[in-house]
């Protein structure tokens, strides 16, 4: 029954069978057997694809819910023998999971270490339950979704440069003098080339951000303004360890940048877990620690 919902949810043996450290053979073995003991064909099977038959698809939603039983009840009888065990998979955009993530990780593995955790980096917005994916962060909004959605809190943006790059341009004493820097852009957000910065009496200002570097990863742009490249707007959590050592400035510092939502989304047949659910638990307690980050029990109530 396993192999049949990763079967179902990945649409392909052979990724199935790589993510269960078994042969395609078995994978097949296990589907044929499944089929034969219901008596229904519940996969659709071409050269190019696996899909559901309209009985696979009642026979899936089923299936979903006894595993869910099955792990709950596995998790409720190993409570009162021993540690929680197993492995929790998460994924996380690439540069907070590099800065700052793993750290984390490696704090609640200290705390339950009969818990295994598998990170994925990914800036890319992955289907959850194709990927078997039990935990995801994400920044920025997001659409609606049936997943569990636990809000963290906000990440707090700054305007910075590295002295050299200051030393020979000039500092930007208004948000219009931006239109005469170069601007390090993230090729994967939309609107990259505008900028929308609050002054101290709340006025928005839009000015234009032009650069010659693009780039689609944080740790680049991280890179890139501490190598004098240009200015960036940069989540405080990115570059607190430069700030800290006078490797980058803060510019325009009672201009601010809008926060960005820092949310954690769960499959939700898997929240109910016990392993998924301390870590979901752990990382909500402990993102405040993370420098930048207003955790959500903070934020005023509208």
């Amino acid at each position: 029954m396993r192999s049949f919902v990763r079967v179902a949810e990945r649409g392909s043996l052979s990724a199935v069978a790589r993510e269960l450290g078994i042969g395609q053979s078995t994978v097949t073995r296990h589907l044929r057997e499944l089929e034969t003991a219901v008596g229904v064909p519940l996969l659709s099977r071409t050269t190019r694809q696996v899909t559901l038959t309209e009985e696979g698809s009642r026979y899936y939603a089923h299936s979903v819910q006894i595993l869910r039983m099955v792990e709950q009840a596995g998790d409720a009888v190993q409570a009162t023998r021993r540690a929680p065990a197993g492995t929790v998979r998460i994924s996380c955009t690439a540069a907070f999971g590099v800065r700052h993530l793993a750290r984390l990780i490696f704090a609640f593995q200290d705390r339950h270490p009969e818990i295994g955790v598998d990170l994925s980096l990914t800036d890319q917005r992955i289907d959850l339950v194709r990927e078997g994916v039990d935990i995801a962060l994400r920044l920025g909004p997001l659409a609606d979704s049936s997943m569990k959605l636990r809000a963290l809190g906000r990440s707090h943006r700054l305007l910075v440069a590295s002295p050299a790059y200051l030393a020979a341009r000039g500092r930007p004493m208004l948000p219009e003098d931006l239109a005469g820097h170069e601007g390090i852009r993230m090729s994967n957000v939309a609107g990259s080339d505008r900028l929308v910065l609050h002054g101290p009496d709340e006025t928005r200002h839009e000015v234009a951000f032009a650069g010659r570097l693009r780039v689609d990863h944080g740790l680049a742009a991280r890179a890139a303004v501490a190598a004098g490249r240009g200015i960036a707007p940069a989540h405080r959590w990115l570059v607190d360890d430069l700030l800290d050592r006078g490797e980058l400035e803060v510019l325009l510092p009672d201009y601010r940048l809008p926060t960005v939502p820092l949310s954690m989304l769960l499959v939700p047949e898997r929240a109910g877990i016990t392993r998924v659910r301390l870590l979901a638990d752990f990382l909500v307690t402990q993102i405040g620690c993370v420098p930048g980050i207003e955790p959500s029990s903070r934020i005023p109530a509208a």
